[in-house]
């Protein structure tokens, strides 16, 4: 975003992929996700998605050093109940088994609630894409929702990838599978895609309203393609459920 407004305010604006700061903040965006891929290997999505809300803290402080935002009384008790929620999905978040073998990893693929569940994200996705490509229509809700769509699908790659390379060091070779380089190439497709649509939302908007939306668009279709496709609430009680829902 900084970046962003540096270049808005140059005689002769330049593409935001030759500025150092933007490709600094890049490289520092790789360098997270790459903490983040090792933990989906240790522990189940829907752990690990919210507490991405971390982020959203710490950009909100971001914002007030960096770009001359004012904390208002909403950022602040926002805060407090992300704080509080993050409290209750750790807790209440589902104990599986995170040892994914290629095998597990197709017969998850063509189950039929992810088939079904594939589907509808495509059609949805077109008719998002339709809007955006035809119509012209930039809002934010509309570039995030295509965002929180490809993420669904990188944080279901994400895991599978990491978790066939974790057991491959472990002695149990998985990179021997074609599964294992058909999620890596979906990976870094929908990794891709991702980037060119936020990165147009935080060109277009503040980035005190792109965060959290992104955030949370994120975090519920990260959950959602956990319990999906992962199935890991499959045997967690009922009270966990409804906690970790209410967190």
């Amino acid at each position: 975003k900084c970046a962003h407004l540096r270049l808005v305010c140059r005689a002769e604006p330049k593409p935001c992929y030759r500025s150092k700061l933007w490709c600094c903040g890049i490289a520092l965006l790789g360098l997270a996700e790459l903490g983040t891929f090792s933990a989906y290997a240790l522990a189940p999505i829907t752990l690990v998605a919210p507490l991405g809300s971390l982020s959203v803290i710490g950009s909100a402080f971001i914002s007030v050093f960096f770009l001359k935002k004012t904390m208002r009384t909403a950022d602040i008790l926002g805060g407090t109940l992300t704080i509080t929620g993050i409290y209750l999905l750790v807790t209440f978040a589902p104990n599986v088994p995170q040892e994914l073998t290629a095998r597990q990893v197709q017969n998850y693929l063509v189950s039929w609630p992810f088939l079904v569940y594939s589907i509808l994200e495509i059609l949805i996705f077109c008719i998002l894409l339709y809007f955006y490509k035809r119509k012209a229509v930039k809002h934010i809700m509309v570039l995030l929702m295509m965002v929180a769509l490809l993420a669904s699908l990188t944080v279901i790659a994400v895991k599978a990838v990491s978790s066939m390379i974790a057991l491959s060091v472990k002695g149990k070779m998985q990179l021997t599978y074609s599964i294992f380089y058909i999620m890596s190439i979906l990976m870094a497709t929908s990794c891709a895609f991702q980037v060119k649509f936020l990165n147009q939302a935080m060109q277009l908007y503040e980035a005190t309203a792109v965060v959290p939306i992104n955030f949370v668009f994120f975090t519920t279709s990260a959950i959602i393609s956990g319990v999906i496709f992962y199935r890991e609430f499959q045997s967690a009680a009922l009270l966990s459920v409804f906690m970790f829902l209410f967190g």
